[in-house]
């Protein structure tokens, strides 16, 4: 199993961190750094600085928000990315959720599935630099009476790998029916047949196996000589994303956890959180929750619970550093994977 960092967006990481765990990253081998965004930071900026700050490993996004973008301005920044990392980059694509598309971007969501079917299709048709004509329910390039287009631009690679966030049954069913990779957060390995059905689903139904998609699996991690420490540490990142990532009605994350059968702790943490209460939603969180949603650990039980991931086929194991001394827990990945 391939290890690799996550470092999401302000205010999780400043920028100099971002730098400073991508280029240790770098330095220690680790298969690749993922850059998100949500409504602040951009992905694309941070990834074109790491471009220039690092030598080989592999820079994703993770991810490009589709309702942030029209396809054709994500191939652009695909085909930049590439040729500014030498080859480096991977695509990763994510509808996000109702919160952030409606409430930050203004585009509804709806359809999110259909939507990024054809959002992929037009991005690939881009990079492959093919004359840009898509006539969908979702899309229209070009709009009528204008000339179809072709990107300028070459990317290094001859097929950027698309990967996609995905979390609900019917999206992670498409991932394994269109994409290179899948990028699932918050994976449990006691309860990963959840997300796996659907994903073998979309496999066979394209006639694709296991081996035709990196799984590259997004988890907290914290490694403290106590356990409690370590998972305290994560609690701020599970909160929020439990609470803030989505609306009280539609929050992937809170349904994930609810059919893992941690539905209470997770009401309970997005209630406090939606009320301003980020201690008191932190502090709902549970063990059980923790230890399923997150990589919380002591360094002597590492192994065994990296072990956990592989034996579920996740490809890529994906961490966000959390607590005081995030460098040493690049470092601990680093060696416990190596």
């Amino acid at each position: 199993m391939r290890a690799g960092l996550f470092l999401a967006y302000w205010p999780w990481f400043t920028p100099e961190e971002q730098v400073e765990l991508a280029v240790l990253a770098d330095e220690l081998g680790l298969d690749s750094v993922w850059v998100s965004e949500a409504w602040g930071q951009d992905a694309v900026s941070v990834l074109g600085l790491l471009a220039g700050k690092t030598d080989r490993v592999a820079l994703g996004s993770g991810l490009f928000q589709i309702p942030a973008r029209a396809p054709a301005a994500t191939a652009m920044a695909a085909a930049t990315l590439d040729v500014l990392s030498n080859g480096r980059f991977r695509l990763g694509l994510g509808v996000s959720g109702p919160q952030v598309s409606e409430g930050w971007y203004g585009v509804p969501f709806a359809r999110p599935v259909a939507r990024t079917r054809e959002y992929v299709e037009i991005v690939r048709t881009a990079l492959a630099r093919r004359t840009l004509v898509h006539e969908g329910r979702e899309y229209r390039v070009p709009l009528e009476g204008a000339k179809p287009l072709k990107l300028l631009a070459k990317p290094v690679q001859e097929r950027i790998p698309v990967y996609l966030g995905a979390v609900g049954p019917k999206a992670v069913e498409q991932v394994g029916e269109i994409a290179d990779g899948w990028l699932p957060f918050m994976l449990d390995p006691a309860h990963a047949g959840t997300l796996f059905e659907p994903l073998d689903r979309g496999l066979a139904k394209a006639g694709r196996t296991r081996a035709d998609i990196d799984v590259a699996a997004c988890t907290a991690m914290a490694v403290e000589p106590e356990l409690d420490a370590a998972r305290d540490a994560v609690r701020p990142w599970l909160a929020f994303y439990l609470g803030a990532m989505g609306s009280r009605e539609k929050n992937f994350y809170v349904e994930l956890a609810e059919r893992a059968g941690h539905g209470d702790a997770a009401r309970e943490c997005q209630e406090a959180f939606l009320a301003g209460d980020r201690g008191r939603a932190a502090g709902a969180l549970t063990p059980g929750l923790i230890d399923a949603m997150a990589l919380a650990t002591t360094p002597e039980a590492l192994p065994e619970r990296l072990a956990a991931f592989e034996a579920i086929g996740v490809d890529t194991l994906l961490a966000v550093p959390c607590g005081g001394d995030r460098p040493a827990v690049v470092r601990a990945l680093a060696e416990a994977t190596a």
